[in-house]
């Protein structure tokens, strides 16, 4: 095996940081379809999203929300820069992909990558029954 696996254990909820170490090792396991489009992502984990995003997205619950593709030249949706100088971010919810552990019970490794997949193969334009395909190998552990 010529990568390290990282393997956390909580006994307490885990935090932003511990997030993002998973969702960063998630990135580097995702559908090689997806990761073409990812050369310059970085990542963020927020607590939920804002009050802003509620509005944009039309949220009912800001935990409706769990990750969220925004792309370095876009100022806003449908307006872009002219020049890109920003990383494309995909942001984590904490607290919704929190929910979605604790409902299901899942290994939040497998989770997050999952949840990663989903928001990034929707925001690339592939379709639902290519996102499906994706899925179905990652549950299969075919990378």
């Amino acid at each position: 095996m010529d990568r390290q696996q990282i393997i956390m254990s909580f006994s307490v909820p885990p935090g932003p940081d511990d997030l993002k170490v998973i969702a960063e090792e998630a990135l580097e396991t995702l559908p090689e379809e997806v990761m073409e489009f990812c050369e310059n992502l970085s990542i963020q984990v927020e607590e939920v999203a804002d009050e802003a995003m509620e509005q944009e997205f039309d949220l009912s619950d800001s935990y409706e929300l769990v990750a969220l593709y925004r792309s370095g030249k876009q100022i806003s949706p449908g307006v872009e820069k002219k020049v890109a100088n920003d990383d494309d971010v995909l942001v984590i919810f904490r607290r919704a992909l929190l929910d979605i552990w604790c409902e299901t019970g899942d290994d939040l490794n497998a989770l997050m990558r999952q949840i990663m997949i989903e928001e990034l193969a929707a925001n690339f334009d592939f379709s639902d029954e290519e996102i499906e395909e994706m899925s179905r190998r990652h549950f299969q552990g075919m990378l």
